[in-house]
């Protein structure tokens, strides 16, 4: 299944807060969890993430410090900051609210359109 460009950029920011709120990640690890949580519908590419990553290290939501890795180049590792996990919670309300409304309007069509037959057969 494609997903939208726009739905992709409205959850970009709570995913990759949310993985982060699992602990500390990379960005090729962050990558591997954002297609794991979708079943491989997600495939983002490091043009994606960085940028975004960058974005939230300067508003103060995630923070960066560099480690060794076994390969021997240093990894940049990026740790959820508190008005990170501030800005989680605002996430999490909001694609709640949004979620919640979405099941109910599409149950309403579903209900209706199952009606439809019923009331042309009368």
């Amino acid at each position: 299944m494609r997903i939208g460009k726009d739905l992709v950029a409205a959850t970009a920011t709570p995913l990759v807060l949310g993985i982060l709120a699992e602990g500390e990640s990379y960005g090729y690890a962050i990558l591997k969890r954002i297609s794991e949580l979708s079943g491989g519908e997600l495939d983002w590419s490091d043009g994606m993430l960085y940028p975004l990553l960058h974005r939230l290290e300067r508003l103060g939501y995630v923070e960066s410090s560099w480690h060794a890795s076994p390969e021997g180049r240093p990894r940049k590792h990026y740790v959820l900051s508190v008005d990170g996990s501030r800005a989680l919670a605002d996430h999490r309300r909001q694609w709640t609210l949004v979620d919640d409304a979405l099941r109910r309007v599409w149950k309403s069509a579903t209900d209706a359109a199952s009606l439809r037959p019923a009331l042309g057969e009368a």
